[in-house]
């Protein structure tokens, strides 16, 4: 083939898959520049470094070679969103159809690129290529958590069975008969590393405080209250568990337990940003490191799945050793944006428990809850023991569609989810056909939802109808911001990609044209990036500055200027949760910001709302996948509505999963 004829070839074609959207500009750039800068000359090799890197920006950690030559195609399938222009060259299919895995592999082996371990860009193990950044990440944090896994507590059984019993009286068992949450208790409270997964409702909060006044109660034996913190990997994700955790900490039954008022008040109720947790200061700069470790001795982190591997390195190295890891999420969630799928591949297993005979006798002594033996493993692995699963959602009944369609989901059992979509009994999940160039259906569900849900006009209605009279006082500006941000919540539009006829970008554009046509907002609006009344905005880079994180939403709304008595927009973000204040921002100090009548999957994460309708592009697509379809559904507490020209698009979104590419805590090779 003649791209692997010379370094000038291979440069060549990778140029033109980077033209073709193929590969990203900076895939194309790292190869070139390490053919320049490392007088690298063997085409295989740059071709598998732009590819190792074209992976990463898939979210990918690693790039296997034997995956690779054997489905080619699959690895330069460009995103929906990417637009790929009429080509002559060839593909990767073509370009590899003469190459093995072993010659290959000793391309790499041979390649300056390789051959120095303390200081090449890449690595090769085995198959499996890494930009050397991702191999020191997946490594630093299977080493980590391995050691807190080991670093077991010596806790007197008898106690904590008594401490347990407390927290968990008999009578409150779910109607399954296993108690799930006071099994993770007792295993998280066993080292200093655990991982509480579950769906929607099924119970997590809930469990994240009861382990909170678990670990707070033994450690008043020792008469010393642990340094406890609360995070999130997102401003969104830690607002939801701040409106969530606070009245949960109050209504806790702690009355069996000793000190029961001092015990509540150590348990913290204030969640906050990894990235200010760790002291972020651009970049991946933090204040506390490995040299510099937080003053803590546990740390509990929400919606784990948004968890990228870097982060992940950076919170570990931020953990004194002494300190325990508690991750918290729903494994079948989309992963993060970012590389790397941790959570996923911590819960790989959790499904069927694996725990040896020993924990079983353990949890037994200490809980009382005798583990079924599908749950029993004798070849069950360190990590297995350190990982519980909650199994029964308090949110959705048994009935409910919502929950049943969840199910259906994950099961990937796509007709049983196209009969509950297209089951009309059901008043909590709804399909609606769209007709190919014809957006007034999916137009009028956005602006006025659909039967008693609500939709975009629900917030701009509290918007006029709760107005503050002129000159109002900040109290009431800020009641009146709440309220809106609170009926802004109610409702969201979902859309599976960027990009396209049904695509955020063009979907947003209707949405706002289409409000201002009716003059819901003002007439003038329609123009790209306008500020008027009323516009939703969604933060889309982290600014330290004006403490506002990526995901953000806030409203932009018209209140009096404090400093010239007129009318002037300002942009409305809760402070954390909308119970915590406003903070009011000019709109002209927003650089990083976009409207948000309809935002992706992935930026919705974190968040719930009564209502959501998920609209799916009209062909199929890669990016549609089950984690996306699942984690769309569980974001609706009350209704889902499904917006697709075609039944089988649903079926196929059902079908397809996520595969991100990484050896965390699998075996490696030699």
């Amino acid at each position: 083939m003649t791209a692997l004829a010379s370094t000038s070839a291979m440069l060549r074609l990778l140029a033109d898959w980077a033209d073709a959207g193929w590969i990203r500009d900076l895939d194309y750039a790292l190869a070139r520049t390490l053919a320049e800068r490392a007088e690298e000359d063997e085409p295989l090799v740059l071709l598998a470094t732009a590819l190792v890197s074209h992976q990463a920006g898939r979210g990918h950690l690693l790039l296997n070679l034997d995956h690779t030559l054997a489905e080619p195609d699959a690895i330069l399938t460009a995103p929906q969103e990417l637009a790929v222009r009429s080509h002559t060259q060839p593909s990767l299919a073509e370009v590899l159809r003469d190459v093995d895995g072993e010659r290959w592999r000793a391309a790499l082996r041979r390649s300056p690129l390789i051959q120095d371990p303390a200081r090449t860009p890449l690595v090769l193990n085995g198959s499996n290529l890494y930009l050397r950044r991702f191999w020191e990440h997946e490594r630093y944090i299977e080493r980590s958590i391995q050691a807190r896994i080991l670093d077991r507590r010596e806790h007197d059984p008898r106690r904590l069975r008594s401490l347990l019993d407390a927290l968990f009286p008999k009578g409150q068992q779910p109607p399954d008969g296993q108690d799930w949450q006071k099994l993770a208790c007792a295993l998280a409270a066993r080292q200093r590393f655990a991982v509480i997964t579950g769906g929607p409702g099924t119970g997590k909060t809930t469990t994240v405080v009861k382990l909170l006044a678990l670990l707070q109660a033994l450690a008043f034996e020792q008469a010393e209250p642990l340094r406890l913190a609360l995070a999130a990997p997102t401003g969104k994700a830690a607002a939801r568990l701040n409106a969530s955790i606070a009245g949960q900490i109050a209504d806790l039954d702690l009355s069996r337990l000793p000190d029961a008022e001092a015990l509540r008040a150590a348990i913290p109720a204030h969640v906050q940003t990894l990235h200010r947790l760790l002291g972020a200061s651009g970049g991946e700069r933090f204040r506390y490191h490995a040299e510099r470790p937080l003053p803590l001795d546990a740390v509990v982190v929400d919606e784990a799945s948004m968890i990228d591997e870097a982060l992940m390195a950076a919170l570990l190295a931020a953990l004194p050793g002494h300190a325990s890891l508690v991750l918290i999420g729903d494994k079948d969630q989309l992963a993060s944006v970012e590389a790397g799928a941790v959570l996923s591949s911590l819960c790989g297993r959790a499904e069927r428990g694996h725990y040896t005979p020993a924990t079983r006798t353990w949890l037994a002594e200490v809980s009382g809850e005798t583990l079924d033996d599908a749950y029993v493993d004798p070849r069950g692995s360190q990590l297995d023991q350190a990982v519980v699963m909650l199994r029964y959602s308090h949110r959705f009944a048994a009935d409910s569609g919502i929950g049943r369609l969840a199910r259906a989901v994950n099961a990937g059992d796509s007709a049983a989810a196209l009969a509950l979509l297209e089951d009309t009994t059901f008043e909590d999940v709804h399909l609606l056909p769209l007709e190919p160039g014809d957006d007034s259906r999916l137009l009028q569900l956005a602006r006025n939802g659909f039967g008693a849900a609500p939709g975009i006009l629900g917030f701009l209605d509290v918007l006029e109808d709760r107005r503050p009279p002129a000159a109002a006082d900040a109290a009431a500006n800020d009641l009146w911001a709440a309220e809106v941000l609170t009926a802004h919540a109610r409702f969201q539009l979902l859309c599976a990609v960027h990009q396209g006829a049904l695509g955020r970008v063009a979907l947003n554009a209707r949405i706002e044209a289409e409000l201002a046509r009716h003059g819901h907002i003002e007439s003038g609006s329609g123009t790209r990036h306008a500020w008027y009344e009323g516009r939703p905005v969604i933060v889309t880079a982290n600014d330290y500055d004006l403490d506002l994180r990526n995901g953000d939403v806030g409203i932009t709304l018209r209140i009096d200027d404090p400093t010239s008595g007129e009318p002037a927009l300002r942009v409305a973000f809760p402070q954390g949760d909308v119970s915590q204040g406003i903070r009011w921002v000019l709109p002209s100090r927003l650089s990083h910001c976009e409207t948000v009548y309809a935002m992706t999957v992935h930026k919705a994460q974190g968040s719930e709302f009564e209502h959501v309708a998920l609209v799916l592009p009209p062909q199929p697509s890669p990016v549609v996948t089950r984690e996306l379809f699942y984690t769309a559904l569980t974001r609706a507490r009350r209704q889902v509505t499904v917006l697709a020209a075609d039944p089988e698009l649903i079926a196929a979104a059902v079908s397809r999963t996520v595969e991100r590419s990484s050896a965390l805590f699998r075996t490696r090779a030699q």
